[in-house]
């Protein structure tokens, strides 16, 4: 792979470098919370791969992403399996989500990632507010590394789960809003 830092549009952020990138799992951290009762419950998901093409002009880099369902990950054993049975991920028969970038595109001081998120083989359109936290052309052991973070709010509804909604509102078991956040390092692709 190589990166080209020289030939960037003036809306590119400093430090940006083009090229096409890993997701590193281990620095990559896939996160969610959601409204459980009274309380919040944050929750991970640790297998997650793809690939982040960084363009000249940042509106022309795109993200393709795969997460692995059964590895979500909220602390506690129980509420683990009952997220992966068919109430929520059907691990079973949905192994993975998928994310596919469309646009990216600026918005006053920050960026919007739009793509299309599928989960239970539903797939709607996610705009995700993204952050550029730089590169480092050398690394931990020498290998250039770029860095992202990103968040966005989804209605779980919206992908036909639905357990534990109330209808009439009269009680929130678990909400429909769930937030996520992804900090994202990549490493150069093979």
């Amino acid at each position: 792979m190589t990166t080209d830092a020289t030939t960037v549009s003036p809306q590119t952020p400093d430090g940006w470098t083009c090229g096409t990138w890993t997701i590193d799992p281990a620095h990559t951290t896939v996160s969610f919370s959601a409204r459980h009762l009274m309380s919040r419950v944050r929750g991970t998901f640790a297998e997650v791969s793809g690939q982040i093409v960084t363009h000249p002009d940042p509106a022309g880099s795109t993200v393709t992403a795969v997460i692995g369902t059964a590895s979500v990950n909220t602390g506690n054993q129980m509420r683990d399996d009952h997220l992966r049975s068919a109430d929520f991920f059907d691990v079973q028969t949905h192994p993975q989500m998928t994310f596919v970038s469309r646009t990216l595109r600026r918005v006053v001081d920050s960026w919007v990632l739009s793509g299309e998120l599928t989960i239970r083989d539903v797939t709607r359109t996610v705009d995700l507010e993204v952050e550029f936290l730089g590169s480092d052309p050398t690394g931990l052991q020498g290998e250039p590394r770029i860095g992202f973070s990103a968040q966005a709010t989804i209605s779980r509804r919206d992908f036909g789960i639905t357990f534990g909604l109330i209808a009439d509102g009269t009680k929130i078991i678990i909400a429909d809003k769930i937030d996520i956040t992804l900090d994202v390092q990549a490493f150069p692709a093979a």
